[in-house]
């Protein structure tokens, strides 16, 4: 019920150099569960900007009144990887030395953002639902931390994918829950829900 909403939220997308160089933001309006109305769009050219400082822009809705506030920085992107199995991160025995030396006791207070991270192996999946007419799916996994996301491959036509991925997050807040879906991915149209699975860090 409002013309001028304020959310301030904080979204972290991570940035790789493979992918496109624009960010697309849509604006809808909710009547109710079921009814949604597109209410304006807009681009943002990630190369334009800036390295390593905050950028305030207000972006006029295309083909709507109305424009978007926002505060957007481009930094390199540090404890966020993925990666094949075979290629893990910190299978280095050095590696998870220093890793272990970095948050040790005596050291968790040099500095209070740097909480840790949390690596997660995406393996398979067994006996999937069947979302398409063949009876088979197009599955991929979709893994969000807080505000932060990350996903694998589709593997396509296959009830038991695997992945074999090798994803990395920083820890911002330790009562975080990692949350694991599977969708089977559906051409133009959303994609279709397979099934999910919560995971809290204090149950790690």
């Amino acid at each position: 019920k409002s013309a001028n909403p304020q959310w301030r939220e904080q979204f972290d997308f991570h940035y790789f150099s493979d992918r496109k160089d624009m960010l697309d933001i849509e604006v809808w309006r909710k009547d109710n569960k079921k009814h949604e109305e597109l209410l304006g769009t807009c681009q943002v050219d990630i190369t334009a900007l800036p390295m390593k400082q905050t950028n305030c822009l207000e972006l006029p809705l295309e083909k709507h009144p109305g424009s978007l506030l926002m505060l957007i920085a481009v930094a390199p992107c540090t404890g966020v990887s993925i990666s094949d199995l075979c290629v893990c991160p910190l299978g280095d025995p050095s590696e998870r030395q220093q890793i272990a030396q970095r948050y040790r006791i005596k050291n968790s207070f040099r500095d209070m953002k740097d909480i840790g991270f949390l690596q997660v192996k995406v393996l398979k999946a067994v006996d999937l639902l069947a979302a398409d007419f063949s009876g088979k799916s197009d599955p991929f996994c979709v893994l969000e931390l807080g505000n932060d996301s990350l996903q694998t491959h589709t593997v396509y036509k296959n009830l038991n994918p695997e992945w074999n991925k090798v994803f990395t997050f920083p820890i911002k807040d330790i009562h975080d829950v990692l949350e694991v879906t599977v969708f089977d991915e559906d051409g133009d149209k959303p994609p279709d829900f397979l099934g999910k699975v919560a995971i809290p860090l204090l149950s790690v």
